[in-house]
């Protein structure tokens, strides 16, 4: 039988493809989104039984009401995938209010938010999928409280696999490096703040021109395999990066 897997972050990006995969995988995929038209554009393209919900997952009312529709159509839910994040540099001094709202409330906040609404339908056992990045790990100048905020879903992460444990839920961290595919044709940042960016990392020797990129499609390999453990195994974090073919 297939896995109902919800997907926040859905309309773009890897969200997107990871909602392609597993429909053609044969699961159910609910998609979730803050931007409604982009959601369901992806849903019709991969057709029904999948659907759309718009989801803002920084609103916690928002959150509770996309899980509550989902709980009319799928009692149970087997898997999480906590997607959806705000990527953006900027400096301590000219950071504005909602850029930092922004990004602690969908970055942070928003996993939580949503991994509380999944828990009563995982009864019996799910798994919990947050989606970190290499910058937190990396210190790239400008992305810092982008990577603060990856740093802190993998702590909690953490701490969620031996809280859930005893449910049967299982967490995982998928901490991937740079990603595009071929609707991806440059950065939607100001122009300034992309020279700004890669003009301050470069001082640092982190060449952004030069660092490996991996495609979304092979990305969504790792989470299939991640989804594919035997229920004896556990993998608390996968870490991904781009690599230059040979």
């Amino acid at each position: 039988m297939g896995k109902t897997i919800v997907i926040t972050g859905a309309g773009d990006g890897l969200g997107r493809a990871l909602a392609r995969r597993f429909a053609a995988d044969g699961e159910t995929v609910v998609l979730l989104g803050r931007t409604l038209s982009k959601v369901q554009a992806v849903a019709d393209e991969i057709g029904a039984p999948h659907f759309a919900i718009h989801c803002d997952v920084g609103d916690p009312d928002s959150v509770r009401a996309a899980f509550a529709e989902i709980a009319k159509r799928h009692p149970k839910i087997d898997v999480l995938i906590n997607n959806a994040a705000i990527y953006e540099p900027f400096t301590l001094a000219e950071v504005r209010d909602d850029q930092i709202t922004g990004q602690l409330t969908t970055n942070v906040a928003g996993p939580i938010f949503c991994s509380r609404e999944a828990l009563p339908l995982m009864a019996g056992g799910g798994h919990i999928l947050n989606v970190s990045s290499e910058s937190s790990h990396i210190k790239m100048p400008m992305l810092w409280l982008y990577a603060g905020t990856k740093t802190a879903l993998e702590y909690m992460s953490d701490m969620w696999g031996n809280e859930l444990a005893a449910q049967g839920v299982r967490v995982t961290v998928v901490r991937a490096g740079m990603m595009m595919d071929e609707t991806k044709t440059g950065s939607s940042w100001p122009m300034d703040v992309s020279v700004r960016f890669a003009t301050e990392n470069a001082k640092v020797g982190l060449n952004l021109r030069e660092r490996p990129i991996s495609h979304y499609n092979s990305v969504t390999d790792a989470f299939r395999a991640v989804l594919d453990m035997p229920p004896d195994l556990h993998i608390g974090m996968v870490t991904l990066s781009g690599r230059k073919k040979a």
